[in-house]
Formats: structure tokens, sequence, C-alpha cells
């Protein structure tokens, strides 16, 4: 099946997939629930794709009017996809692409905050809890009320101990589970993260 966009600016253009079996792109059926799911709220949005692979879920975002993606993928293949997608889809003046180690990024100072990070790294390596981990041990990435949403197999799921974000929903598609995480106010009112920082 070929990649595409689904809906927006740049709706039904095709997109070039990474060569070999590295990536694993997501469906258009998790794609358009996720989506579903965000609404109008995708509009001037920053989102960060963190395991970009072909790109399509931050090239979706920007066809629905987000204001900004970065882009960030290890693998060269990756970030040359990426870059053509995005070139192919003329949201080139709206994104970043940085070839890097998503690890170390998250370990780094933030740069800006973003209001959307999508976790879609190789499955059953951990590596989905080690992001959201990270993440969680530098929330400055994250602006207030800023959503996480990892992508994973059902196998992989487990509870985290976070301090800074909460899950709130888990929506599951065939193979698919998308968890996502909401940033805690400051306060911890509203929210239950508070009741781990003692932990």
């Amino acid at each position: 099946m070929s990649l595409r966009v689904i809906s927006g600016t740049a709706k039904g253009r095709k997109l070039r997939d990474v060569p070999g079996d590295t990536t694993r792109p997501v469906t258009d059926m998790v794609k358009q629930a996720l989506f579903n799911i965000l609404a109008g709220d995708v509009v001037d949005a920053a989102w960060w794709d963190l395991f970009g692979g072909t790109g399509a879920v931050g090239i979706e975002a920007l066809s629905r009017g987000a204001a900004f993606v970065r882009f960030s993928d290890l693998g060269r293949a990756a970030v040359e996809t990426i870059r053509w997608n995005l070139d192919h889809c003329r949201f080139s003046a709206r994104a970043e692409v940085r070839r890097g180690d998503a690890f170390a990024m998250l370990a780094s100072p933030p740069d800006r905050a973003f209001d959307y990070v999508y976790i879609a790294p190789p499955q059953f390596k951990e590596m989905w809890s080690q992001a959201l981990h990270a993440l969680d041990a530098n929330p400055g990435w994250l602006s207030e009320g800023a959503w996480v949403i990892a992508q994973i197999h059902p196998k992989e799921y487990q509870e985290l101990a976070l301090k800074n974000l909460e899950e709130f929903d888990e929506r599951k598609y065939g193979s698919t589970l998308l968890v996502f995480y909401e940033k805690c106010s400051p306060s911890g009112q509203g929210n239950g993260c508070q009741r781990i920082d003692s932990g």
C-alpha cells in the first residue's frame, strides 16, 4: 500500500517510503484515527516527529495546518526520505529535519517547546518507554498541556511511573496501540501527576 497524505492542503500526495525494512510506516487507518482525535487542535501547533521514518505523521500534521514540525531520525536513508517528502509536499519552509540519536536530543537543553511529540520507534526495543522517561526528565521540551503520543505494538505496553506526564487515553487499532500522555500543570491541579512525585 502506498503512503499518502490523507487530508489538508497536500491531500492525495504520495510519499516515498524508506528503503529496506528498518521503518514501519503508520497505516492510513491509524493516521486517520489519530487526526480525528486531535481535530482542530492541530492548527498552528508545533510538533516533534521524534523517530521520523518517512515523516508521514508530521507531514500529515503540516497538511492539516500545523505551524511547525521538527523531524528527527538516526538513519541517513530516513532523513533523506523525509526531506524528499517535505519538498514534494512543499512543506520544507515550515519544517526542520535533524539527523541524530533521539535520546541524546531529548537529554539536551530544550531550544523550543512543542505542543505534540509523536514517538513511533522500532518495536520491541523499549525505546518508546525510554523516550517517555527522557521527556519526563526534561519537560522543557513540552508546552503547557502538551500531548505526547506513543505508537507501539499492544504487547509492548506497560504503565510508566512519570512525574511530569500522565497517561490519559489509549486506542487500539489492530496491531497498533496509540497511548496518549499529557504534560501536567505545575500545580498538579486537575490531574494525578502529583501522586507519584514522592515516589
